[in-house]
């Protein structure tokens, strides 16, 4: 159950999205992971991941955001690329805060249960229309559903990342 309404707030983020031309911005960027505990051998507690990130502003102080991430192969012991879509509601201007939902997915498989993030972050006008955002991030997430090796293991996430935004 909560897999469907994880993917269903997805959904609905794309279609709000597209609904409105005013406001949104799109960019690309990187994010250093790191887990918050220690793993067995055979895992990956930390990397680099890459994402595309698609942002509408709601009103100034407003933001609904939805990126797609890319983890690296070794992830949560999946032997494939993970991806994470997520979904995000913003608060503030340069300054900001907000909360998310997500779920992993790899090799055809979506993880058991959706992982549920917090986001603090500076958004930074470099151009008229070129933003830098900075942000960290906490992941409350379960890997189970991706690798049966990763199936026993519960360890949530702490991100460290940055994005560069184009106004559309």
């Amino acid at each position: 159950m909560q897999r469907i309404l994880a993917i269903g707030i997805l959904l609905v983020g794309c279609f709000v999205l597209a609904e409105s031309a005013q406001g949104q911005r799109i960019g690309v960027g990187a994010h250093y992971w790191r887990t918050v505990d220690t793993l067995p051998d055979g895992f990956d507690r930390d990397g680099l991941s890459y994402r595309l990130t698609f942002q509408n502003n709601l009103s100034p102080l407003l933001h609904y955001q939805v990126d797609i991430e890319r983890l690296p192969s070794g992830y949560a012991g999946a032997d494939k690329a993970v991806y994470a879509p997520q979904a995000m509601l913003l608060m503030g201007r340069w300054v900001y805060g907000g909360v998310g939902v997500g779920i992993l997915y790899s090799d055809g498989d979506f993880a058991d249960r959706p992982f549920y993030l917090v986001r603090a972050g500076v958004d930074i006008s470099l151009l008229p229309r070129v933003r830098l955002d900075i942000n960290a991030n906490y992941h409350f997430s379960e890997w189970r559903g991706l690798s049966e090796m990763g199936r026993d293991i519960d360890t949530d996430t702490i991100t460290i990342g940055a994005a560069l935004r184009l106004a559309l």
